[in-house]
């Protein structure tokens, strides 16, 4: 008996590469980076359209929404069901549902309809 997947197909990559916001040879540079680097780099290329003044931007305190919303979208992508995202991140089915809504992860993943 087979029950019914609910986020079995859902990969940020895949969904980035439908995009065509990334391809196989950026995933490998990217995989040779570390996380922080990644981060790191993400902002300096965010703060030259502003001409490195962020200022009054709270990015501290920020990061942890940033960070949550990534891991969210992982989790997504690494189980087979939300219950099993849910057990993946240590918490209730109900909190995780609430937290897949505020942090929109539904339309990040739109275009799949098993979502």
């Amino acid at each position: 008996m087979s029950s019914k997947s609910t986020t079995k197909y859902k990969s940020v990559i895949n969904k980035l590469k439908d995009s065509n916001k990334i391809n196989d040879s950026i995933l490998v540079y990217i995989n040779s980076i570390s996380l922080e680097d990644i981060i790191a780099l993400k902002l300096e290329l965010s703060s030259r359209n502003l001409k490195h003044r962020m200022f009054g931007l709270d990015i501290w305190h920020g990061m942890g929404y940033v960070i949550r919303e990534a891991v969210l979208k992982f989790a997504i992508g690494a189980t087979k069901s939300k219950k099993d995202a849910a057990r993946f991140l240590g918490m209730d089915y109900y909190s995780f549902l609430k937290l897949v809504k505020k942090y929109k992860i539904k339309e990040f993943f739109d275009s799949d309809r098993n979502f």
